[in-house]
């Protein structure tokens, strides 16, 4: 009895420090509702109610629309493996206009932390029209009080291929992109979160067929819990 009793014991302890050991989810989890701006001309804005997560689980992570794993220590970060979630082609859709698909970006990519604040960089292959797309940003984090924002900016270089399957522009464009990002916590574990962005297109972009706008703009809204 005693013997059974030490074995008893000794499953329940290695069992509490797998459970102990197993990585868990911190950041935040909750429900946005993104509005994005028409591209086309005669199109309507598109309104989304979307699930909201930014966060890590052990080496897997998500932000936003962009998720993946780490792979290795790397400066003030990692070396990541990642991939997007893009509206790029839903959102150009107009009247008259033939469907494009959504690309569906895969690369590599790194967000370093650094005492002066955020820095993101990706280098996208779009596995729908076979461009790519390279983003790099920088942020840094402004507290007010209970409010804290992350004002954010950066440049984004999609390729000819990227830009004629969504745009029926055959050039590659780079464009500015700016962000700016804020959070409210309340009652204890729940989060207020927004952002707006706004992405003036270059000159080429504005003068191709499926290109109304002079810019791609959205803003997102959420209220998520905040696992620590």
């Amino acid at each position: 009895m005693r013997r059974a009793a030490v074995v008893l014991a000794s499953l329940l302890a290695a069992t509490t420090a797998r459970a102990e050991d197993a990585p868990r989810w911190v950041g935040d989890l909750g429900l946005g509702v993104q509005r994005t701006r028409p591209v086309a001309d005669g199109a309507p804005a598109r309104t989304r109610l979307l699930p909201y997560a930014y966060g890590d689980l052990g080496p897997l992570f998500v932000r936003e629309d962009t998720f993946g794993a780490k792979l290795v220590p790397f400066g003030w970060g990692a070396l990541e493996l990642a991939g997007r979630l893009s509206t790029e082609g839903s959102d150009g859709d107009g009247p008259g206009l033939a469907h494009r698909r959504n690309p569906r970006p895969l690369g590599v990519g790194t967000f370093q932390e650094t005492p002066w604040g955020g820095l993101f960089a990706d280098a996208f292959v779009d596995t729908v029209s076979g461009g790519t797309l390279l983003e790099t940003s920088y942020a840094v984090e402004l507290p007010l009080g209970p409010l804290t924002l992350y004002p954010q900016a950066g440049l984004a270089r999609r390729s000819a291929r990227y830009d004629a399957h969504l745009h029926d522009v055959r050039a590659a464009s780079t464009t500015p992109v700016l962000q700016l990002s804020g959070e409210l916590p309340f009652a204890s574990t729940w989060v207020a979160l927004a952002h707006v962005q706004y992405e003036p297109f270059d000159r080429r972009l504005r003068a191709g067929p499926r290109v109304a706008a002079r810019a791609r703009a959205g803003a997102m809204l959420a209220v998520a819990w905040r696992f620590n």
